[in-house]
């Protein structure tokens, strides 16, 4: 599964260079990354312009402490999982209704993405 489409990474570089020296910039997540047989999930706003493979976004590891960071996109999707007949998936049906730092502030009260 292709976590990031060729659509989904001209919306995913756009946030990225709008959000440069615009702290207020607080976009809705373009996609919803998960782990198919674990907690954790990744809500993901942008890519930087200059390196495609860091990704931005709100960041749980299952460990309730759900937290805004960057990741490897990469890194990501090189995880296997159950001998390598799985990996980190994109959520198909998921469609971010509220802006990162409302998913921030539910994940931080529950200790887990609320979505």
């Amino acid at each position: 599964m292709e976590l990031i489409t060729p659509e989904l990474r001209q919306l995913l570089l756009a946030n990225g260079k709008a959000s440069r020296g615009n702290p207020r910039f607080d976009p809705h997540p373009v996609v919803k990354w998960l782990n198919p047989r674990g907690a954790a999930r990744w809500l993901i706003t942008e890519l930087n312009p200059d390196d495609a493979d860091t990704a931005y976004g709100l960041c749980d590891l299952g460990m309730g402490t759900p937290a805004p960071g960057h990741v490897s996109a990469r890194g990501l999707m090189s995880i296997r999982l159950l001998g390598g007949t799985l990996g980190i998936e994109r959520d198909l049906y998921w469609k971010a209704n509220k802006p990162l730092s409302e998913y921030a502030r539910l994940a931080r009260r529950a200790g887990r993405i609320v979505d």
